[in-house]
């Protein structure tokens, strides 16, 4: 039996009707452009799980400020690298104590915000890698090391082992040791080393067969003494929000006026002192508490 021509059309136009109406207060159907872009944003996004308070929390995105700091560094030690393939080995050294400053600052600023994150603490590590593992190697290779031949890129590359090594352990430390201490040389404060000696040998022309073998010392300790277990203190102690005497400030402008004389020599005297005060305080502790002889 056939279907009344007037339902017919009634139900075609409830259909229309139907297709055209949307529901109160709903939006719009994004295009499909809106839709790609919602996608990719919800297939990046970073979700971090972690316990608080004895309960699982679900953060998703990354904290800006901190990482903002962290990516300068990056860039910084980037920028070193580069500057030591192009042979400007000053504005290499220089970028590697900008990459410190600036490492220095992410962590303070996350601390100091309640902004931690483990995304932070990973990206910190990666950007540490670069800034302070393969552009100091790098830059002192390309100056020097590579005059000395095979022995030269083989120092290098045991500094940037080294280098990774060290982070890697101080990773698997954290919360785990003292931190007035730390383990081993920070790798910040070696790559500090290597590079105020190449800013200072090379702004002297100190290219005689003696400084490359200098050199090569100078990269090599600083690499075994990041897989140390010898103690650095670590300045994590010092309350910078606390009242100071005024003495202290008059101090630190005296500091940046004696480093602005020489900023090379001043920066290898100041990070080889913090180098040497490491073995130093070992051998003390090590003569305090042997055994007196008969």
């Amino acid at each position: 039996m056939s279907q009344d021509p007037r339902n017919t059309e009634h139900d075609a136009h409830r259909s229309g009707a139907e297709q055209g109406r949307t529901a109160p207060g709903a939006a719009e159907p994004p295009p499909a452009e809106e839709d790609l872009a919602a996608t990719f944003v919800r297939e990046t996004e970073v979700i971090e799980e972690s316990i608080e308070d004895g309960r699982k929390v679900r953060r998703k995105g990354i904290y800006l400020l901190p990482n903002l700091f962290t990516t300068s560094a990056l860039f910084a030690g980037f920028f070193a690298v580069v500057a030591g393939i192009n042979g400007d080995f000053t504005a290499a050294a220089v970028a590697i104590f900008i990459a410190m400053v600036l490492d220095g600052l992410d962590g303070r600023v996350a601390r100091m915000t309640n902004t931690q994150s483990a995304f932070g603490a990973e990206y910190d590590s990666l950007s540490d890698m670069l800034s302070f593992g393969v552009a100091p190697a790098l830059v002192s290779f390309t100056w020097i090391l590579q005059d000395i031949g095979k022995t030269g890129w083989v120092v290098a590359f045991l500094y940037v082992a080294c280098a990774a090594l060290r982070l890697a352990r101080f990773n698997v430390q954290i919360g785990s040791v003292d931190k007035k201490w730390f383990i081993g040389l920070p790798s910040p404060s070696a790559a500090a080393f290597v590079a105020a000696s190449v800013w200072t040998f090379h702004s002297f022309d100190a290219e005689a067969f003696g400084f490359k073998l200098l050199m090569l010392m100078v990269v090599a300790a600083a690499g075994v003494l990041m897989v140390s277990n010898i103690r650095y203190y670590s300045f994590k102690d010092i309350d910078l929000k606390g009242p100071v005497p005024f003495v202290v400030l008059l101090a630190i402008v005296l500091g940046f006026v004696v480093i602005s004389v020489e900023p090379s020599v001043m920066l290898l005297l100041l990070f080889g002192t913090y180098v040497a005060s490491g073995p130093v305080m070992a051998m003390m502790r090590k003569m305090k508490h042997s055994p007196p002889a008969d």
